[in-house]
């Protein structure tokens, strides 16, 4: 294992901890796991609950390049791997015509190498430019791209290597560490989810959430903070349409701070919903009755 890697599970909680990151300690052993095996972590959750942050704080930590792929539908191997770069090539091309002397069998070899090529995510994750320590790969958000892309990952996912067919295959020598996440707006195939550990990443309880907001926002007041918690894990029982992450409770913790607002009152749950909210249904759901019976059900249970 990598020396600079952590060497047990409480010394991943204490490198995820040192970076503001206040995880759960089944998070912490994926993490930790995922680390010591070298295998893919795939982390599933609702958008807003922290997994795009996990590989941000590993990179950080660690002290490794973050190399982001962030997915989408139609997304190809010449924006997720690599491509050439064309129009060098056909400046190259003119160049050795112009000198003249040059068999077009070896001009064609000469303009598929390295230097024509654009690395992309994937590629520049397996083949670094230096001999320091890999990076940490993060493929966001996979359940955006399109089926066909998975069944190419799986290559990248099973020997960590691509396959160029001028250039042949290119192996990393050092895995890198490799964070997937999904929102689950689609399932991911089964042998994704086989080369990976699998964490389902949950919306936080009171008492972790605090500790979020606490850590995240140190502006707003104890009682302020309390307030914000309880009133955010109130919503989140009701029947909307998407409901606010710990990243939309961290903005209106500091909204609340901004307007220098010490306490909740029904009026600034109106004029603040849009930080708490995305949906117009489920801010129109929040009717004043609605704000008022939350407002003080919160404030009673953070009293």
């Amino acid at each position: 294992m990598d020396s600079s890697l952590p060497t047990s599970v409480d010394a991943t909680l204490a490198l995820l901890e040192h970076q503001d990151y206040v995880a759960e300690r089944r998070l912490a052993t994926a993490v930790f796991l995922a680390l010591k095996l070298a295998r893919p972590l795939f982390l599933e959750g609702e958008a807003g609950v922290g997994k795009t942050e996990i590989a941000k704080v590993l990179a950080t930590g660690l002290a490794r390049p973050l190399v982001r792929l962030q997915c989408y539908e139609g997304l190809d191997t010449a924006a997720a791997v690599y491509e050439w770069n064309y129009p060098r090539q056909m400046i190259e091309i003119r160049l050795a015509e112009a000198a003249g002397g040059v068999e077009r069998s070896e001009l064609s070899h000469d303009i598929f190498t390295t230097r024509f090529l654009l690395r992309r995510p994937l590629l520049q994750a397996l083949s670094p430019d230096d001999d320091g320590a890999p990076p940490v790969l993060l493929i966001d958000e996979l359940d955006r791209a399109d089926e066909p892309f998975e069944a190419y990952l799986l290559e990248v996912l099973s020997d960590f290597q691509v396959t160029i067919p001028e250039l042949g295959t290119i192996r990393a020598q050092k895995p890198p560490i490799v964070v997937i996440t999904s929102n689950r707006t689609r399932e991911i195939h089964d042998a994704i989810k086989r080369r990976c550990l699998y964490h389902w990443l949950d919306y936080p309880d009171a008492q972790r959430e605090l500790a979020i907001v606490a850590r995240k926002c140190p502006a707003a007041s104890a009682s302020l903070a309390r307030e914000v918690v309880a009133f955010t894990q109130k919503l989140r029982t009701l029947d909307l349409f998407k409901a606010p992450g710990i990243a939309e409770t961290l903005d209106w913790a500091e909204a609340l701070v901004a307007l220098d607002r010490i306490t909740l009152d029904p009026q600034t749950v109106a004029d603040t919903l849009g930080a708490l909210l995305k949906y117009q249904d489920d801010v129109a759901a929040i009717t004043p009755d609605v704000a008022t019976k939350l407002v003080r059900e919160a404030q009673s249970q953070a009293a």
